[in-house]
């Protein structure tokens, strides 16, 4: 893999039709400056708005994986972006003059081509790499996809696919190297099930599709007049079924071409996470939606490295965050910073601990000769725990404060008294507009000693 950034010699440009939008469309890839990623610009649309390929604007991912900012938008990223990233591309900007690249042959085949052609460059920067060290799994029970990644010095991706189809089986796919992708996984085209035709009609979709840009597989016998109808639709030559069960009268370029195509779609939109994986691949019948999903438990375990290497040192598996992390990130001094260290960390969960010790300050009246910890002191504690989880999932957390406003809810089980250890786990509701809203619970030795629902505001300093 390479070390430095890379981006093209020279632009290259691409003309023709959208696969799903039917658009005459044209698109230019040009060279692009150091860490400026992949980025789309709508140039038929006023004011030219421009769309970072990044996973936070993706709004569909039926049968594609489609883009937006705003009111605009951009379908099918997945085969241009797995072009770039098959050929280990960091930076370029995308100028498209319609809504979805063209679809070419239907694989990244042309573009991977045409790009060579072009010529491509090292830049200065070195490349960030997002690094896999534990074990990230995606599963979808609904769907039975299974996606996890694994940890790996490099980059190797493995994909499988089965569609309960007595023509394709169950295939497999593999890429053991990014050198390999222009041979291997470039030329996979994409493809779908004549079953599938009407239903991806009436869905407004394959309005570019052809029997140049796609395979269609016929695994089941086709009614006559069916045939005739999507015949007219297709514009498709009498007796076009061949007798290995494609529509197209052409063989597979390879015997596994699904599988590789599915592997294909899977690297342009891993492409959306923003810098290369060192990592293993495995993904069970992936689909856009799983690809998705999976790439953004990829980013919230990326993310959740950054903030960790931020402010914590030393890392360890049993701590997230020491004391020393905490102050860096809560502005709560003695005697009201409440926590003493965060052993769980996500974008939707947090746990921590405070160790309860007969030096508290608000022991001495609360109660002289039975010290009891405050139900109110316990609730600040775990909306302390709380404030580390939401200031840790916004851009700029220093320049918040976070404050309460409202506690619903709130329950007592047991006294907490010297000696304990809280251990509090939160769990976030919803945050909208700035309002955050938590249930937390607090447990000493496995019980439930208090419990609240609470809710808290993030305030511009």
């Amino acid at each position: 893999m390479y070390i430095k950034q890379h981006t093209l010699k020279e632009e290259v440009r691409f003309e023709g039709t959208g696969l799903h939008t039917g658009v005459g469309t044209v698109l230019v890839v040009k060279p692009a400056p150091e860490n400026h990623g992949f980025k789309f610009v709508r140039t038929d649309l006023p004011g030219r708005p421009e769309i970072p390929a990044a996973l936070e604007h993706v709004v569909e991912f039926q049968r594609s994986t489609t883009i937006a900012l705003g009111e605009a938008r951009v379908q099918t990223t997945e085969h241009v972006l797995a072009a770039l990233s098959g050929l280990q591309i960091d930076n370029a900007l995308l100028e498209l003059h319609g809504p979805e690249p063209p679809a070419l042959d239907g694989s990244s085949a042309v573009y991977v081509e045409k790009i060579k052609e072009a010529g491509i460059v090292k830049q200065k920067e070195n490349r960030e790499f997002f690094v896999i060290d534990e074990p990230v799994h995606y599963h979808d029970a609904d769907q039975n996809h299974d996606l996890a990644a694994l940890q790996f010095d490099d980059f190797r991706i493995t994909v499988m696919v089965d569609y309960n189809s007595p023509k394709l089986g169950i295939q497999h796919a593999t890429l053991v190297r990014m050198e390999d992708f222009e041979r291997e996984i470039a030329p996979g085209r994409t493809f779908c099930f004549w079953r599938e035709l009407r239903q991806l009609v009436q869905a407004g979709l394959i309005k570019g599709g052809s029997l140049d840009n796609s395979i269609v597989i016929v695994d089941e016998a086709v009614d006559v007049q069916e045939m005739e109808d999507m015949a007219k639709l297709f514009n498709l030559p009498p007796g076009s079924i061949s007798a290995d069960g494609l529509l197209n009268n052409e063989n597979y370029r390879f015997a596994n071409e699904p599988a590789r195509h599915k592997l294909l779609d899977l690297i342009g939109d891993l492409a959306l996470l923003g810098a290369p994986l060192k990592a293993q691949i495995i993904a069970i019948r992936p689909g856009h939606a799983s690809n998705i999903a999976f790439a953004k438990q990829i980013k919230s375990f990326i993310n959740q490295k950054r903030v960790i290497r931020k402010y914590q040192r030393e890392p360890s598996k049993q701590v997230v965050f020491d004391i020393h992390a905490i102050q860096k990130i809560l502005p709560h001094r003695y005697p009201f910073l409440l926590i003493d260290r965060i052993t769980y960390f996500s974008e939707s969960a947090i746990e921590g601990y405070k160790n309860v010790t007969v030096n508290e300050p608000f022991f001495v009246g609360h109660f002289e000769g039975n010290p009891i910890m405050p139900g109110v002191l316990q609730l600040e504690a775990m909306a302390q725990v709380g404030g580390v989880l939401l200031l840790n999932i916004i851009e700029n957390p220093k320049d918040y404060w976070v404050y309460f406003l409202a506690i619903d809810n709130a329950k007592f089980r047991k006294p907490v008294i010297p000696g304990d250890q809280i251990h509090f786990r939160l769990e976030m509701i919803n945050l909208k507009r700035g309002i955050c809203k938590m249930h937390g619970k607090a447990f000493v030795d496995d019980k439930l000693v208090s419990e609240a629902e609470l809710m808290a505001s993030l305030v511009k300093k």
